[in-house]
C-alpha cells in the first residue's frame, strides 16, 4: 500500500498538523511506504501523484478543504479519503462527499454532524485523532524541566495548578472554568489558573473580554494568560507542570490537549457532549459537567470561503446547535472534588493514561487506519 498524507507538513504546533503528522509517523514505523505533502501545495501534490503513484491519498482538514483534499488528487485519477473534523454546517461539496467509497472523521459526534447535513453515514468511518504516549508522559514533579515552567509562570510549589490550551481560552470553556474558580475560591486550596493561548490577532479581543470577567469575578490575581509562541516540544512539560487540566469546550470534535493530558496522567476536566464523548470516561479518566445550555441558530450566513457569493443566507428547517455551555455548578463540583483530594487525581490520572495508551496511541491509529484501507477500499 502506497499512501500520501496531506496536511499542514511541515508540521505547524496547530492540531491538524499535529492529527497528520502522528498518521505519517505511524505508517512509516508499521513499514507503509508513505509520503507527506502540504495539502495546499498543488504542484507537489501533483509531483508526488506523477512518480510515487499513491494507492490512496488521506487529506485531514473540514469539509471546506475538500478542494485540496478531494478534488485535487481525483484530477489525477488518485483515489482520495478526506479525514476530517467538524466546522460548523456543512455548507456544500456533499455531491462531491457522497461520491467517495470512505469519509474517515474524527469522532462519532463529528460523524452526527456530517450526516446531519447531507452526507451518508454509511461510508463514514470513526478514526481518533493519535497522540504520542512516548513524550505525552507522566513526569516526576521534581522534574527540573516541570519545575522551571511552573516558575516561569509565577506558581510556587504548594499551589495548585488548573490549565487550558487552545486556540483562544474562552472556545475551550475558560469562562465557564472561571465562573466555576469564583464559586469555590474561598473553600478551595491556594490555586492559580493559566491559560495557554495561541498568539494570533483574533484571539486578542477575546483574551481582553476573559481577563475582563476575571477582574469582574474577583479573581484576576489567581489567572494568567500565556500568549507566547511554543512548540510541540514544550506542550508535554506545560501539561506535566499542572494538577488538573480543565476544557469543558464549548464546541470540541475530538480533543487533542484533553486526551494528551490524560496521556500525562492528569485528570481532565470535560463536558458531556461532542467528541469528548469518545475520549474521557467521566468519574474514571475525568469529571464530564452536564450541558447547560445549547446555542442554536436558524440560518447562516455563508460567503466566498464556502463557495458563496458574499453575505449568502442558509435557512434550516430545524435550529442548528452550534456551540455548547457546560454546567457551571458542575464544573464548580468536579474542581473542588479533584482540589481537596491528591489521591482522586493521581488514580483517576493513572486511568486517564491507561485509556490513551490502549486507545489513542498513534500506532494504534495507524494501525486502524491500515485496516480500514484492507476492509473499505481492498488496499494491502
Amino acid at each position: 500500500m502506497k499512501v500520501l498524507v496531506l496536511y499542514d507538513y511541515p508540521p505547524s504546533p496547530g492540531g491538524l498538523a499535529t492529527q497528520g503528522d502522528l498518521l505519517y509517523k505511524g505508517l512509516l514505523e508499521l513499514g507503509v511506504d508513505a509520503h507527506a505533502v502540504h495539502f495546499e501545495s498543488a504542484q507537489e501534490k501533483e509531483w508526488y501523484y506523477r512518480w510515487f503513484e499513491p494507492d490512496v491519498v488521506v487529506g485531514v482538514g473540514y469539509w471546506g478543504h475538500t478542494p485540496q483534499l478531494v478534488l485535487h488528487p481525483q484530477r489525477y485519477g488518485i483515489q482520495p479519503v478526506p479525514w476530517l473534523v467538524a466546522d460548523g454546517y456543512i455548507a456544500n461539496y456533499q455531491e462531491v462527499l457522497n461520491a467517495l467509497p470512505l469519509i474517515l472523521v474524527t469522532s462519532h459526534w463529528v460523524k452526527e454532524m456530517y450526516v446531519r447535513d447531507g452526507i451518508c453515514g454509511d461510508k463514514i468511518e470513526v478514526l481518533p485523532v493519535g497522540c504520542n504516549t512516548d513524550t505525552f508522559k507522566p513526569f516526576d514533579k521534581n522534574d527540573p524541566k516541570v519545575l522551571a515552567v511552573r516558575e516561569s509562570l509565577g506558581i510556587s510549589p504548594d499551589q495548585l495548578m488548573i490549565l487550558t490550551v487552545g486556540g483562544d481560552a474562552a472556545s475551550k470553556g475558560a469562562q465557564e472554568v472561571m465562573q466555576a474558580l469564583a464559586i469555590i475560591d474561598k473553600k478551595a486550596p491556594d490555586w492559580k489558573y493559566v491559560c495557554k493561548v495561541w498568539p494570533q490577532p483574533r484571539t486578542e479581543s477575546q483574551n481582553f473580554e476573559d481577563l475582563k470577567m476575571a477582574i469582574d469575578l474577583g479573581i484576576e490575581k489567581n489567572v494568567t494568560y500565556a500568549t507566547n509562541t511554543i512548540s510541540r516540544n514544550f506542550m508535554p512539560y506545560l501539561i506535566a507542570a499542572c494538577d488538573i487540566y480543565a476544557a469543558p469546550s464549548r464546541l470540541e470534535g475530538f480533543g487533542m490537549p484533553q486526551v494528551e493530558a490524560g496521556a500525562c496522567q492528569k485528570p481532565v476536566i470535560g463536558i458531556k457532549a461532542m467528541g469528548m464523548l469518545d475520549t474521557l470516561i467521566d468519574g474514571e479518566t475525568a469529571f464530564l459537567a452536564n450541558v447547560a445550555k445549547k446555542i442554536v441558530v436558524n440560518e447562516v450566513t455563508l460567503g466566498g470561503e464556502s463557495g458563496f457569493e458574499d453575505n449568502y443566507k442558509v435557512k434550516f428547517s430545524e435550529p442548528r446547535t452550534v456551540d455548547y455551555r457546560a454546567n457551571v455548578q458542575d464544573i464548580a463540583k468536579g474542581l473542588l472534588t479533584l482540589m481537596n483530594d491528591a489521591d482522586l487525581r493521581e488514580s483517576m490520572g493513572k486511568a486517564g493514561r491507561k485509556r490513551v495508551v490502549e486507545n489513542f496511541d498513534y500506532r494504534i491509529v495507524a494501525k486502524r487506519f491500515v485496516a480500514l484501507m484492507n476492509d473499505k477500499l481492498g488496499l494491502k
